[in-house]
C-alpha cells in the first residue's frame, strides 16, 4: 500500500506541475476543458491516496503493538502520522534494526569519517548507497521540526549563527529525530519536551 501510495503521489505531482505550467501559458477560456479534466484527475488522485492512508492507519490501530508505537512516534514534534506509518513499515515495527545508528546508515544519513591512507582526513560524509525514499521523508521531518519544535529550532539557529553548513545541520537533526524515535520505542514512553520545563 505504501508503494502504491508513492506511485500515486508521484503521478499526481506530474499532473499538478503540467497543469500549473499550462495555466501560466494558455488562456483559461480556450483550455477550459483541458484544465477541468486534469483538475478532476488530480481530485481522484487525492481521493485514492487518502483511501490508502486511511486503510494503513486502520491496520495499525487494530494491532496493539503497532498502535502503541504509532502513538509514541507522534509524541515527537516534527514526526507526523505519515512519517510514523513509514517508520513502522521500514523498520518492521522497530524489529528490523538493532539501533538508530544502523537505521541511519540504511537511510544514508549516518556520517562516516573520510579517511584516505594513514594520514589524509577529510570531512565526515554520508553514504550515497541509501534508501532515498525514507531519507526524503526524514528531511521533511527535520524541516518541520525546525519550524515547530522550539528545542530543534534553537539548535538549528545556534549552528547557523556560528557559520555551520545548513545541510550538515539538517542532517544532524535527522539523526537526532531517528535517535529519539528508537529511544521512545525502546522505553515505551512518549517523548518529553524538556525545554518547556527550563526556566
Amino acid at each position: 500500500m505504501l508503494s502504491l501510495r508513492k506511485k500515486l503521489v508521484k503521478q499526481r505531482a506530474g499532473y499538478k506541475a503540467t497543469l500549473k505550467e499550462q495555466k501560466r501559458v494558455y488562456s483559461k477560456k480556450q483550455y477550459k476543458l483541458i484544465f477541468e479534466i486534469q483538475e478532476k484527475v488530480i481530485r481522484e488522485f487525492n481521493k485514492q491516496i487518502e483511501k490508502l492512508e486511511k486503510e494503513m492507519q486502520e491496520i495499525i490501530l487494530k494491532n496493539k503493538q503497532l498502535k502503541l508505537n504509532f502513538y509514541l512516534l507522534n509524541s515527537i514534534k516534527g514526526v507526523g502520522e505519515k512519517t510514523a506509518i513509514t517508520m513502522l513499515i521500514f523498520t518492521d515495527n522497530f524489529t528490523k534494526f538493532e539501533s538508530s545508528r544502523k537505521f541511519a546508515s540504511y537511510c544514508g544519513i549516518a556520517p562516516f569519517p573520510h579517511i584516505s591512507g594513514s594520514s589524509v582526513r577529510g570531512k565526515n560524509k554520508v553514504s550515497h548507497l541509501a534508501n532515498k525514499s525514507i531519507k526524503s521523508i526524514l528531511n521533511m521531518c527535520a524541516i518541520n521540526a525546525i519550524q515547530y519544535n522550539p528545542e530543534i529550532k534553537a539548535f538549528y539557529e545556534r549552528r547557523i549563527k556560528k557559520g555551520k553548513n545548513k545541510m550538515s545541520t539538517i542532517n544532524i537533526i535527522r539523526n537526532k529525530l531517528i535517535s529519539r524515535m528508537f529511544a521512545i520505542i525502546k522505553r515505551k514512553t512518549p517523548y518529553v519536551d524538556t525545554m518547556k520545563f527550563a526556566a
